[in-house]
């Protein structure tokens, strides 16, 4: 085929289909709301096996005319493995029932990791709308698009703003702790030993509670101190602030892990970029990541270099990063 700016037309064709599967993947997160609003998760789960689409149908009541609806979206999530499609009988031809992924076992009400919640999140209308100010945002002066967008400092001045998204966030983040809690059965030699513990900015104090019930919340600064323990907890917080905030945030730490006369530690849970190791979904998951916490909140995901960089400056010499399964990684440190 002709050349086109040095370009085959085949090459530029396959483009166009390149662009045009990353700009209609919007209705990827949407199509996943769509079945959590009509409790498809839920369906599949109660019914205890897989569901054909008549079975499906009959259990939402929806309109024979829109039957065909139901079978399209479950095809595309059954595509993007939110869905299993199984063939019922090999005799009977076009015999087919949807069945739960792992993924979708997520979006099943009533357990302790249910991602619904975050779901919902994700897809509020607001927060989705902030994105399209990206390119107002790069050309102010202000350091979110929070601000170029509603005029609010930060996305946490938003929430605090709104009860109901508050609502939301509070209960997508003990959702992701309960997730959290799972792959960190793989590091639980990391926490053994341990008399106390302060799971710093850590909410319902989720992932630091370990089955004790001498458990205590304790207002106040970060930026000022930190109570001391044998051991602090950063759950995903430090992507949440500047490489400067950081600092003081890990230094804090060291002083409040200090003090114990046996040597105290801190943990980190946190993203680590890691392009050259990580499957590719994986590293487009982190650096979606980094553009969240870089507009929304002036943070930013790290790649070890970037670690290592921030806790050298905070005085911690000695570390070692964990990986888990899933797409954190834990970090411990002494001083």
């Amino acid at each position: 085929m002709a050349s086109t700016n040095g370009y085959k037309a085949s090459d530029l064709l396959q483009g166009q289909a390149h662009l045009y599967r990353v700009m209609y993947s919007f209705l990827n997160p949407m199509c996943i709301k769509w079945a959590i609003d009509l409790g498809i998760p839920d369906i599949i789960h109660n019914h205890g096996q897989a569901i054909t689409l008549s079975e499906l149908v009959s259990a939402l009541q929806v309109p024979q005319a829109k039957a065909t609806c139901i079978q399209r979206l479950m095809r595309l999530l059954a595509h993007n493995d939110i869905f299993i499609i199984l063939k019922m009988d090999d005799n009977i031809e076009g015999k087919e029932a949807y069945a739960l992924t792992p993924t979708s076992q997520l979006l099943v009400k009533g357990t302790d990791h249910c991602l619904s919640s975050m779901v919902q999140l994700l897809n509020d209308p607001t927060l989705v709308g902030l994105y399209h100010q990206l390119g107002k945002w790069t050309f102010g002066e202000e350091l979110t698009i929070v601000e170029t967008a509603l005029g609010l400092g930060s996305y946490w001045d938003f929430i605090n703003q709104n009860p109901t998204h508050l609502k939301i966030f509070n209960e997508a983040m003990e959702s992701d702790s309960h997730l959290i809690r799972l792959a960190l059965r793989d590091c639980r030699s990391v926490f053994e030993g341990l008399d106390s513990l302060v799971d710093v900015g850590g909410g319902t104090g989720n992932t630091g509670l370990t089955g004790s019930n001498n458990l205590s919340f304790v207002g106040g600064n970060i930026f000022k101190s930190i109570p001391h323990a044998d051991a602090i907890l950063l759950k995903l917080l430090l992507h949440n602030w500047s490489d400067d905030d950081c600092i003081k945030i890990l230094k804090n730490c060291k002083e409040a892990i200090s003090g114990k006369g046996k040597g105290g530690k801190l943990i980190i849970i946190d993203i680590v970029i890691n392009e050259k190791q990580d499957e590719h979904e994986m590293t487009e998951l982190k650096l979606l990541l980094d553009v969240v916490m870089m507009t929304s909140v002036n943070g930013k995901e790290r790649d070890e270099k970037d670690w290592k960089r921030l806790l050298m400056k905070a005085g911690f010499e000695h570390y070692k990063i964990f990986c888990t399964s899933g797409a954190w990684s834990l970090i411990e440190l002494y001083p």
